[in-house]
């Protein structure tokens, strides 16, 4: 994981440490054997997005406190698994993406074309 690459093949970047993200937990997009979902797409989460995520059944949005999850609000930076920001992309509602925090394995699911045109990190 310490030389995982991004998406433009260089090396992977912190994606939010506030509130930690990863399915590591580490702050970045890391993943492995057991990420059966690809929580590889480092994004920043938007209210749209909240609100769609909620209504598939995934509430991002609400505290856990025995999970140690705050709950997201807009503008926080997550590891999102990248099947859900490519559905999220075909419903209208993808949030920005950060290139250099995304793990290269997300192209494995979703179009750099389609990450770039929703990256924060090229503009």
């Amino acid at each position: 994981m310490a030389n995982a690459s991004n998406v433009l093949g260089g090396n992977l970047e912190v994606c939010g440490t506030d509130p930690i993200t990863g399915f590591y937990r580490d702050g970045c997009c890391n993943t492995g054997a057991g990420d059966f979902g690809a929580h590889v797409v480092c994004a920043q989460v938007s209210e749209e997005f909240l609100a769609l995520t909620k209504v598939q059944g995934n509430d991002l949005g609400t505290p856990l406190p025995g999970f140690n999850f705050p709950g997201l609000k807009p503008g926080d930076r997550w590891c999102l698994c990248a099947a859900r920001w490519q559905e999220a992309l075909e419903t209208g509602v993808a949030p920005p993406v950060i290139l250099e925090a995304t793990h290269a394995s997300a192209l494995e699911h979703v179009s750099l074309d389609d990450l770039k045109a929703y990256a924060l990190d090229l503009q």
